[in-house]
């Protein structure tokens, strides 16, 4: 009769005919609505075209349907409303970074003003953004700007990085060089010291050895054959290196050449260049073998002359 009685549970319900009627039927189901697209003026002055979609539910059947006339229709409005609101509030670029939460306030906006209607907002999407033609070449240039001067920085680094891994290996690479070098220097001073050692450790035990020889009898007539043979060998090797030649006055008196290197020995060995004896045996001995030396070569020098 127009005036509301009861709510009807699902299944199965009694009716009085004529007195009785179903008015509303609501379903207590999660319902998206869609916002149509709509302008809207951001806080710099640029204007949007913007839609979405508007999740709800039914939360007290009774409001939704005596407390407004179109539930659906009402809540549409509201969101339109609330979130050409809502984004006049915010820039362009914030309201790309900050688009959820710019859809948490459309919601809480939107339930504060349709708990009277029983119903309740669960969330809102933006679906679309669409911006002036102007506008939107314009962001296309800052961002293509913004990426052209991400790459010359990006690149000038690498660049530079480059450069300073190519200066460290350059002088990573002379300071091996230069100690390879000293290395190599040290190291071969320390050869050359080594072979002049043991170039005078041979000459010092060779001249030992020698003079140990002619502290005996038969030293002198081997020294006396050496310089013998070194003469004969110095012959043979003559005008080979060049055509230069200096020639004793007698090539041939091999024995005079042997007495005179002799001669200058003991001429030598008289001044004090000769091996000391270790014992007072030894110097009688050795300057026995000296005078008898002596008497020989005086003699050997007799019978040159007289040949």
């Amino acid at each position: 009769m127009g005036r509301f009685h009861r709510i009807l549970d699902p299944g199965l319900n009694i009716l009085v005919p004529v007195a009785d009627k179903i008015k509303y039927v609501q379903s207590l189901k999660e319902i998206a609505i869609d916002v149509p697209k709509q302008s809207a003026i951001t806080s710099d002055n640029v204007t949007l075209s913007i839609d979405g979609v508007l999740y709800l539910r039914i939360i007290d059947p009774y409001r939704a349907s005596y407390g407004v006339e179109d539930p659906e229709f009402a809540i549409t409005q509201l969101a339109q409303t609330t979130m050409r609101s809502e984004l006049g509030k915010m820039s362009l670029d914030k309201v790309f970074r900050e688009r959820e939460s710019l859809n948490v306030s459309i919601v809480d906006s939107i339930n504060k003003a349709s708990e009277a209607w029983g119903i309740a907002c669960l969330r809102y999407e933006i679906r679309d953004i669409r911006l002036p033609t102007r506008v939107h070449e314009a962001m296309q240039m800052q961002v293509e700007a913004e990426r052209r001067k991400r790459a010359a920085i990006l690149e000038s680094e690498g660049v530079r990085e480059a450069e300073i891994n190519i200066a460290e290996g350059k002088r990573k690479s002379r300071i091996l060089a230069s100690e390879a070098e000293r290395q190599e220097h040290i190291n071969k001073a320390s050869g050359e010291a080594a072979a002049i050692i043991a170039v005078a450790d041979a000459r010092a035990r060779s001249l030992q050895a020698i003079s140990k020889s002619l502290a005996h009898t038969d030293g002198r007539n081997a020294a006396s054959l050496t310089l013998a043979e070194q003469y004969i060998v110095a012959f043979e090797k003559l005008a080979k290196s060049n055509n230069t030649m200096i020639l004793p006055s007698n090539p041939g008196d091999v024995t005079g050449l042997v007495a005179q290197a002799l001669a200058v020995y003991n001429a030598v060995s008289k001044q004090g260049f000769a091996l000391p004896p270790q014992s007072n045996e030894q110097q009688q001995h050795l300057k026995k073998n000296v005078e008898y030396n002596q008497l020989s070569e005086e003699k050997n020098a007799v019978k040159i002359n007289i040949e």
